[in-house]
């Protein structure tokens, strides 16, 4: 088994990409639905640079509980 920082890391790098690009459309369709207008290539590039942030962040706390939940369930189902 991985120790438990590299798992978080992995687990982290695998959701990043998805997680930005989702936050990055829904960020970018409520902003053109506020604007009513389709957004420019620089606030487009802005929103993915929010959306990246976000995601790392969010991609970081989401794998860290879910690798720190699996550490207790391996615990519990060996006995220790």
């Amino acid at each position: 088994m991985l120790p438990f920082e590299v798992a978080v890391i992995v687990l982290a790098v695998l959701i990043f990409l998805p997680t930005t690009k989702l936050i990055w459309v829904w960020s970018v369709r409520r902003l053109e639905r506020k604007l009513q207008r389709q957004l420019t290539e620089d606030e487009r590039a802005g929103q993915l640079n929010r959306a990246r942030f976000i995601g790392a962040i969010i991609a970081l706390v989401f794998s860290w509980g879910f690798n720190t939940h699996l550490q207790l369930v391996m615990e519990r189902v060996s006995g220790g």
